[in-house]
């Protein structure tokens, strides 16, 4: 599943193309996504492109008449191709759009979005809940820790809330915490300030480092056959349980906390 770092690469992919652009037209090949595809998204027909955001994993494409709210789910992607690029079965959604690209949504599973709404998109249901962004202001020492008081839950599952923070997903929150040397099973209210501090910079450095590993497969929005966003990532921890620890080499140990894989140093992270 794309995690935030992919979806702000195909966000910066994708939105200078799409950005001031009119969409001609919009054709949904299968409305039968996660929801419904709902038929007030055709109002997005006509209308100017103000800009592409990102709001946690959730990307907002601006127009006067309303913002269209695009999930990648499990398996979705999205493409800039010209209109006589062939469809593929698991293409979905284009927009066209006045400059002859079209921007093609691709979704195997089926598991992705396109929704719309006409009022500010922080009071759609989907969003208006939400944590802050990591990669802000507004994700600080101070707000996590008054976030995690009294919790007992564990300290990755707390981060991992995007009632807390968005878009720390799981390849994240290991890392994260491994950098900041806190055990991931520890009660997240038990976690000294000091601590959180360190693991608010980590998270914000793990993030970030990856946002610009990512950023080598730009190029990649223009070609029909391009894959998924996912790109190759330099991690420490994840999808490593018994390797050697890059920090004291004893072996990484892997266990499941809340269904998700979780690696750490028994030896680095207390």
């Amino acid at each position: 599943m794309p995690e935030l770092p992919e979806v702000e690469v195909t966000r910066l992919g994708i939105e200078p193309h799409l950005s001031k652009q009119m969409v001609k037209q919009l054709r949904v090949h299968n409305p039968s996504l996660r929801w419904p595809i709902p038929d007030a998204l055709q109002q997005i027909e006509g209308q100017i492109i103000a800009g592409v955001r990102r709001r946690a994993k959730y990307l907002l494409i601006d127009t006067a008449a309303g913002t269209a709210i695009v999930h990648l789910g499990m398996s979705g992607s999205l493409r800039l191709v010209t209109p006589d690029t062939r469809l593929d079965k698991h293409d979905h959604v284009e927009l066209e759009l006045a400059s002859g690209q079209v921007l093609r949504y691709r979704d195997p599973r089926r598991f992705g979005a396109w929704l719309w709404t006409e009022l500010p998109e922080q009071g759609h249901e989907l969003l208006a809940k939400l944590g802050p962004e990591p990669l802000t202001e507004d994700f600080n020492t101070e707000q996590l820790y008054a976030a995690l008081k009294g919790k007992t839950k564990a300290i990755k599952l707390a981060i991992m809330d995007n009632h807390i923070v968005v878009g720390v997903g799981n390849i994240y929150a290991n890392e994260a915490l491994f950098a900041a040397g806190i055990d991931p099973n520890r009660k997240a209210g038990s976690v000294s300030k000091a601590r959180i501090s360190k693991l608010v910079d980590e998270i914000k450095k793990v993030l970030a480092k990856a946002i610009a590993q990512g950023g080598t497969t730009l190029k990649d929005f223009t070609k029909a056959d391009g894959k998924p966003g996912y790109f190759v990532q330099q991690l420490n921890v994840y999808g490593k349980g018994g390797e050697p620890c890059v920090q004291c080499s004893k072996p990484l140990t892997e266990i499941k906390l809340g269904q998700r894989a979780t690696v750490f140093c028994k030896n680095c992270q207390s």
